[in-house]
């Protein structure tokens, strides 16, 4: 599948940042700046460079990394889901779980907290009880 150019630019764009050479250009920038000050008297304009650029770099940031994000974690739903469907023992009731509201992903997680998942509600009589998946968020 053909990716969008917005979604190859976030791509290229969200490994780039979280890289070692980015951390280092942008650090050199900061420096680089910080030693202009004098030859500026440290005047306003100057200050307002740097506020102005890592104001507009963090807006931006702030996109791409909540697409990274949304990308990661429909990911790491299927990989889930999958992994629910090859279990033969595993409850399918909670593979839309990211669907609910806060309350009820509360309720379910007290549920499992209390060592009574859905699995065993549905299955009252476990004839080995090592065969069970673990289901336990911890902490």
């Amino acid at each position: 599948m053909k990716n969008s150019f917005f979604d190859s630019f976030a791509d290229k764009a969200v490994y780039f940042t979280g890289s070692a050479g980015a951390f280092i250009t942008a650090s050199i920038l900061v420096l680089v700046w910080a030693g202009t000050g004098p030859f500026f008297n440290f005047s306003e304009a100057w200050q307002i460079v740097i506020n102005t650029g890592t104001t507009i770099i963090t807006f931006l940031m702030v996109f791409l990394i909540q697409k990274a994000q949304n990308k990661d974690s429909k990911a790491i739903q299927i990989k889930l889901n999958e992994l629910i469907e090859a279990h033969a023992k595993a409850s399918n009731q909670i593979v839309d779980i990211e669907d609910l509201t806060e309350e009820e992903l509360d309720k379910i997680h007290r549920l499992y907290e209390k060592n009574d998942g859905f699995w065993k509600k549905q299955e009252k009589a476990e004839s080995n009880p090592d065969d069970r998946a673990c289901n336990y968020r911890y902490k």
